[in-house]
């Protein structure tokens, strides 16, 4: 795990949304804690698929 990366990420996030309270524009994530659990839970359900090795070549699918 790529420590750096984390902060790097933490620091943008945290900048990012300062810049809108700062400018008084509403985020593009829920404000609520419901719609960050779902965000959550998007992370981890593509987390235990790859850790499942499991994929499916969409383009393969249709035919293309």
């Amino acid at each position: 795990m790529n420590y750096e990366l984390i902060a790097l990420g933490l620091l943008t996030g945290t900048l990012t949304g300062a810049f809108f309270a700062l400018f008084d524009v509403p985020i593009p994530a829920p404000p609520e804690l419901p719609g960050l659990m779902g965000i959550i839970g998007i992370y981890v359900g593509y987390k235990l698929v790859q850790a499942a090795d499991i994929s499916i070549d969409v383009l393969d699918s249709l035919g293309l």
